[in-house]
């Protein structure tokens, strides 16, 4: 049975929680929280936009703190979970490889190529796995579309089209702030920067174009080039001020033999596919396929799953790798940089 530490009890941490309770193989032992009232079990005031809503726990089993250094200098830990805002994870990271733990940490990355270099080092250095929460490729219509890539049944990728635009989450704090959150870019877009990466390997140059808010993208579309010439990839992403829309994701993945269409929204409180998933084969049909029912907690459940196998076999993930989310958030940078410099600005 692995036991792992939870650092961070915001949203995605208690994700992280509610996730693990349901898996084989692992427990929570330790949680790492600086708020006391959610350390003693008082989660009513956390919120987010799927799951369930916080309530009161009984974390009774589970020993409690208020220090990362505390914690794991008083628990047997087999790994850390980290799931504090992303201007943290770097120094909790660090803490929890140099003390002996395998890390599994929440995307992005970090906000700076720098502080993902100094984490993979320090994995390097202690030996121990680090893996990087990137959950897009567990949801089913994200899955099947990279199952169908690797597979190579519809002939090699031509490129493909990816959307990921939400309404401006007033209710985040930080949103906005580069050395905080990093706004839509990397609390958004790095879903898809990591997939396109993951499909198509690392283009050679971003063009960007799109409007900037407190010096962040706001929206904005780019184009990717490879190498080659052969591949031509684009996506489209950032947030609207209107909230009658408050979240909307797809993709068209172009193949020799075939093109893959998938797009889902939350329209008012509803949340619907557009455009279920769907292949359109060479002999002019067009094929809607069943991948599930989208529970977003399946795929978090998935991801977790994976990462438990990992450490357990004590291997690394070719979807969680650290060098792959350093890639996107590498990606990332260069249309920020495409942004501003369109804007004449430094």
């Amino acid at each position: 049975m692995l036991q792992v530490g939870i650092v961070g009890l915001g949203f995605m941490g208690m994700i992280h929680y509610l996730t693990y309770k349901r898996l084989p193989g692992v427990r929570v032992a330790a949680i790492c929280e600086v708020n006391e009232r959610r350390l003693a079990g008082d989660w009513t005031d956390i919120k987010g936009n799927f799951g369930p809503p916080g309530e009161q726990m009984d974390l009774s089993d589970v020993a409690t703190f208020t220090s990362l250094e505390e914690m794991l200098a008083s628990t047997e830990l087999d790994f850390v979970d980290v799931t504090l805002p992303p201007a943290m994870h770097a120094d909790a990271t660090i803490k929890a490889l140099a003390a002996g733990r395998h890390v599994f940490c929440e995307k992005p990355m970090a906000l700076t190529l720098a502080e993902c270099e100094r984490m993979s080092a320090a994995a390097a250095a202690a030996d121990r796995r680090l893996y990087i929460g990137h959950v897009l490729p567990y949801f089913p219509e994200y899955a099947w579309a990279l199952e169908a890539a690797r597979s190579g049944r519809y002939g090699k990728l031509l490129g493909g089209a990816f959307r990921r635009v939400i309404s401006d989450p007033a209710w985040l704090t930080n949103y906005w702030q580069a050395d905080n959150v990093g706004g839509p870019l990397f609390d958004l877009h790095i879903h898809d920067a990591h997939f396109i990466r993951l499909l198509f390997g690392m283009p050679r140059a971003v063009v960007s174009r799109g409007r900037v808010k407190n010096g962040l993208p706001e929206f904005w579309h780019s184009l990717m080039a490879y190498d080659g010439g052969e591949l031509l990839v684009e996506a489209t992403s950032g947030t609207i001020a209107q909230q009658g829309r408050s979240f909307n994701h797809g993709f068209e993945i172009h193949f020799e033999q075939a093109t893959l269409l998938f797009e889902f929204a939350v329209i008012g409180d509803e949340g619907r596919y557009l455009c279920p998933p769907t292949v359109l084969a060479a002999d002019g049909t067009a094929t809607v396929v069943d991948t599930g029912d989208g529970d977003p907690l399946n795929a978090f459940a998935a991801e977790l799953a994976s990462v438990v196998d990992c450490i357990s076999a004590n291997r690394a993930s070719d979807v969680l790798d650290a060098a792959l989310a350093e890639d996107a958030i590498r990606l990332c940078q260069m249309q920020h940089k495409s942004v501003i410099a369109a804007l004449g600005r430094t």
